[in-house]
């Protein structure tokens, strides 16, 4: 079942345009990774499913429903969780309160929603340790493992991931691929990853290549070829 698909999405900013004719699908319970290099629109892609930038044309359509006039709040709600590049989590708040951020998007919101999933501590057992602990005083990794976390608390149906390793410590990275794809197994949640590390790419069941704005090249990542991967993901 494809869970979402755009057609011809073009996004701008300002008067530069940015995303041009994007045209991507993603099923229920498979990991896609959009890859690229920096600054051809990938991020901006990521910013226009969840709502925090409006296209001027095209269409995204999530689980059937066209969505291109839907606030952020809203679309959380329906089932999209974004982890943005920079994690974002609140460091003045404790590891516990900023999971509990992540069930605002559950019906009913924190009001009636108060027990974290047990699933996030199996997922990362570090963060159980450092409930009591700030936010801000976790290391790189330990962020983005909370960042990940409080997006799964809303129960998405689909994952935005935008760069979930960068800057992170080798052994953390293999913790984050791990924990990824067992939310895929055991959730069916769809991921949508955005990502330069070979390794955690090449875990996905599918690629699209940006370039410039457009998706240029797509297929299985089994298929990614030496070029692709050098042209496409080489800094």
């Amino acid at each position: 079942m494809t869970l979402l698909k755009t057609n011809g999405l073009n996004t701008y900013y300002g008067e530069s345009h940015i995303l041009r004719d994007v045209d991507i699908n993603i099923k229920t319970g498979e990991m896609v990774c959009l890859i690229g290099r920096n600054g051809v629109g990938k991020t901006t892609f990521l910013k226009s499913l969840i709502g925090l930038l409006t296209p001027r044309s095209g269409e995204i359509i999530f689980n059937g429903e066209l969505i291109n006039r839907k606030p952020p709040h809203q679309r959380a709600r329906s089932g999209i969780a974004y982890v943005p590049q920079g994690r974002e989590i609140i460091p003045y708040l404790s590891v516990e309160e900023n999971l509990q951020l992540g069930m605002e998007a559950l019906p009913g919101g924190l009001a009636n929603h108060k027990k974290i999933d047990d699933l996030v501590f199996e997922l990362f057992p570090v963060l159980k340790k450092f409930l009591p602990r700030r936010g801000g005083d976790l290391s790189g990794g330990q962020q983005q493992q909370l960042a990940i976390a409080r997006a799964l608390l809303g129960k998405p149906k689909l994952l935005l991931l935008d760069e979930p390793t960068e800057g992170i410590q080798p052994n953390i990275v293999l913790d984050i691929e791990s924990a990824v794809k067992r939310i895929i197994s055991e959730t069916g949640i769809a991921v949508l990853l955005v990502e330069q590390h070979l390794h955690f790419v090449k875990q996905a069941d599918r690629y699209y290549a940006m370039q410039r704005g457009g998706i240029v090249a797509n297929g299985p990542t089994s298929e990614l070829s030496k070029a692709v991967v050098e042209k496409f993901l080489s800094v």
